[in-house]
């Protein structure tokens, strides 16, 4: 994606466009524009094919999913249009209640959704394009994370596998609704507990996986970072799918791109290493906060009924990822 956007950057020089603070020349998980003193807009859009059976469900993931790229930079959603790719002559009732969970989510979160774009395809798509907001000051970026800065992992890891498990008919009922659930929670709490507390970078784990979105952190604050392996937790069924090697194409791609700043003390079996790389759905928020705020940051966040876990450490060293 990167060698795309090139070309781009070139068209768009940032010192032409002070007022954008996060853009082309410095990716992150959503682009910020400054208003004044103390107010800049937050502007992302996401949107992917059917990861679960049921139309509601897959709306309000897709939802969640995408508010998750505000919520990363810190920021509260403000409003949202809907981006639709749906087949001719399929049952409308899908598409009304794909509509339906999306806009109760984006409700929840506190934004409104005003309009959006339709088009026909062969395979049904949506997501949403979402504004927000947040104050130029307190935008969290990848790219502060510090050594001594301990990793707080919010939401289990697995989506993946067990959604690719769904499609090949081998997941079990129970594993289906304990993730489709995980998938479907806003990682606002997290969010609004980060901004009160010394939370040096965030990324929201998606689509490049635990380790490719760790390492962007890791790449941009130009830190190492230090995972425990036994630290990591899974939606129930994840660890037999993987076992079982029923992994989506996305896992391969992740490892060929991100395996070489990975080192692996341990060892791993190969279905575990490729689990470091299972890619997510409406994941959780990986933070780098502050040694002395991370007690009270977990303790905050389990009060609000946030799953949160210690992953690891960021350490000095050329930036990378070691599992140990």
């Amino acid at each position: 994606m990167a060698q795309v956007l090139r070309p781009l950057v070139k068209t768009f020089n940032n010192e032409d466009y002070p007022q954008l603070l996060v853009g082309l020349g410095s990716p992150d998980d959503s682009a910020v524009y400054q208003f004044d003193a103390s107010r800049a807009i937050i502007q992302t859009a996401d949107f992917f094919p059917p990861v679960v059976d049921d139309p509601y469900a897959f709306g309000a993931i897709a939802a969640a999913n995408a508010l998750s790229d505000v919520y990363a930079m810190g920021g509260r959603p403000l409003m949202a249009m809907n981006l639709v790719a749906f087949p001719d002559g399929y049952d409308m009732q899908i598409l009304q209640d794909i509509l339906q969970g999306g806009a109760n989510v984006v409700k929840q979160a506190g934004a409104v959704i005003a309009g959006g774009h339709t088009v026909a395809d062969k395979e049904p798509k949506y997501g949403l394009s979402i504004m927000g907001e947040v104050h130029p000051d307190k935008i969290i970026r990848k790219s502060g994370a510090q050594p001594g800065d301990r990793l707080i992992l919010t939401k289990p890891l697995g989506t993946g596998v067990i959604t690719t498990a769904l499609k090949q008919s081998v997941a079990s009922d129970e594993h289906i609704a304990q993730v489709t659930h995980g998938m479907m929670q806003l990682n606002r709490d997290a969010a609004e507990l980060a901004q009160q507390h010394r939370v040096h970078a965030m990324t929201d784990i998606t689509g490049y996986s635990l380790i490719g979105h760790g390492y962007e952190i890791a790449e941009a604050s130009n830190v190492s970072f230090e995972i425990a392996f036994d630290s990591l937790h899974w939606y129930p069924g994840a660890m037999e799918y993987g076992e079982a090697e029923i992994f989506p194409g996305g896992t391969s791609r992740n490892a060929v791109h991100f395996s070489q700043w990975l080192t692996d003390t341990l060892n791993l079996a190969w279905w575990q290493t490729q689990m470091l790389f299972d890619p997510q759905t409406s994941g959780g928020l990986l933070m780098a906060v502050h040694p002395d705020d991370s007690d009270a940051l977990f303790s905050d966040l389990i009060a609000r009924d946030v799953p949160a876990y210690y992953i690891g450490i960021a350490k000095e060293g050329p930036p990378g990822i070691t599992i140990v």
